[in-house]
């Protein structure tokens, strides 16, 4: 259920807590490392229940830079997609907002290339990545909006907070981006 929501220039924007893998969106964000090496956080939980044909494409076709993202079969998930967006060079490595920056920009502008409606984003960064949610929250919320600004095919964009700590960023960054009218 989703905790808040906010229709700005026809793209529905939801924060919701939960399991990213279990989503019902055309696709879902994994927030990589250039390698593609599906190991812990959101990619290890990707892994684990979309099946390993996920990391096998996505073997194919790393290495990816930060700023870049492509996307992959979604294996046993509900999802079409994973979009792999790197927020870090190697597996494990701390990361910083402007690559948050760049990963969730890469990844809004390879959901368009797909021509697909709905996507979901994990808190980029902020786990194996080491970033403080609320600046995370923030470069996201931004990027989001200046993609809705212009032009995209998605109508629905999911905020995925894996605890309430993250929702309530991704709530306040939405609400300080785009306030109430």
């Amino acid at each position: 259920m989703p905790t808040t929501e906010r229709v700005y220039k026809d793209t529905r924007i939801t924060v919701v807590t939960g399991d990213i893998t279990k989503l019902e969106a055309d696709a879902i964000v994994n927030a990589a490392n250039s390698q593609l090496i599906m190991g812990g956080g959101v990619a290890g939980a990707i892994l684990r229940t979309g099946g390993r044909e996920i990391q096998e494409e996505a073997n194919r076709k790393a290495p990816v830079p930060v700023g870049k993202a492509v996307a992959t079969t979604a294996g046993k998930l509900k999802a079409k997609y994973v979009i792999h967006a790197p927020t870090m060079e190697h597996p494990a490595m701390s990361t910083n907002k402007q690559n948050v920056r760049l990963a969730t920009k890469g990844a809004l502008e390879c959901a368009n290339q797909l021509g697909i409606k709905s996507v979901a984003f994990p808190g980029m960064g902020t786990g194996v990545g080491g970033l403080n949610i609320k600046e995370a929250a923030e470069v996201m919320v931004d990027e989001i909006k200046k993609l809705v600004e212009s032009r995209t095919s998605l109508n629905t964009i999911i905020l995925v907070g894996f605890n309430v700590d993250l929702t309530h960023e991704f709530e306040r960054a939405l609400e300080k981006s785009l306030p109430r009218q």
